[in-house]
């Protein structure tokens, strides 16, 4: 059993130590360790939702992503699946470190914007026959040429919030002064995502102050064909050379998308 799992394990019950907060079920060296957190957390219209987590941490964790389930009172099974698909996805995002109090923190500020999110989901999906076409649901890549970024580090992790909301895969790119957003995933949600970035106040201006994108190009929008491979995540890279720059683009098919948009812009 890792000890790092053990540390988590007594820092985890010192912090969640009111009654019934913590409740360790079981420890093993084979089997690794169990137990459950009840947190109280702020849901939809201001209503408190008691959130019962059970983890189990594998002997080889955090080396292996811990399994999660998810109960409450308050929500229901969907709503109760939808968080924990959600914690499943931030858990790898901390891979190979204890995570367990960043997932519990993480539920803890978004559960009510991943409750919205499962219920407009469900909406659509119910409404799919009538209102969805195809085109909607197939796999779309789209490129985003930025013109520069002021506040980087917001930015970025604005970026990225969106990406993992709207289940979005691809690559923020820096290269020198050029910077490129190209992105993978259901045409509705790519959508989505170019209202969120024209309206929504993602930089600064000059004098420091919020402001909207008004800098942001759409290169290119085309479905993705059976020779292009699919991005498994969102990353943010940044690249020495145009060969490193050239070659993510080959990897994933695209080789053409970067002739065509990339090459003239570098020029």
């Amino acid at each position: 059993m890792s000890g790092l799992a053990l540390e988590e394990l007594s820092a985890i019950a010192a912090i969640y130590c009111g009654q019934e907060e913590c409740e360790v079920l079981r420890v093993s060296e084979t089997e690794g360790i169990s137990f459950r957190i009840q947190t109280s957390v702020e849901g939809p219209l201001g209503t408190d939702v008691l959130l019962k987590l059970l983890f189990h941490l594998p002997s080889s964790y955090p080396s292996s992503l811990p399994n999660i389930s998810v109960d409450s009172e308050q929500l229901t099974r969907t709503q109760c699946i939808a968080v924990r698909g959600r914690l499943l996805e931030e858990a790898k995002r901390h891979f190979s470190q204890p995570m367990v109090h960043e997932l519990i923190l993480w539920i803890q500020q978004n559960l009510k914007h991943v409750i919205e999110q499962a219920e407009t989901s469900v909406c659509c999906q119910k409404s799919t026959l009538s209102t969805c076409t195809a085109e909607d649901v197939a796999v779309w890549t789209i490129l985003l040429h930025l013109d520069h970024m002021r506040a980087k580090g917001k930015y970025v992790k604005t970026v990225e919030k969106w990406c993992l909301d709207l289940n979005l895969t691809g690559r923020l790119m820096f290269m020198g002064k050029m910077i490129l957003i190209l992105l993978q995933g259901e045409r509705k949600n790519i959508k989505e995502y170019l209202i969120l970035h024209k309206t929504s106040k993602v930089d600064v201006d000059s004098s420091g102050k919020k402001c909207k994108e008004k800098m942001i190009s759409v290169l290119s929008e085309t479905k993705v064909q059976a020779e292009h491979r699919r991005f498994q995540e969102f990353q943010v890279k940044e690249y020495l050379t145009l060969d490193e720059l050239q070659n993510e683009f080959k990897v994933a098919g695209l080789a053409e998308l970067f002739s065509e948009f990339v090459l003239d812009r570098l020029k």
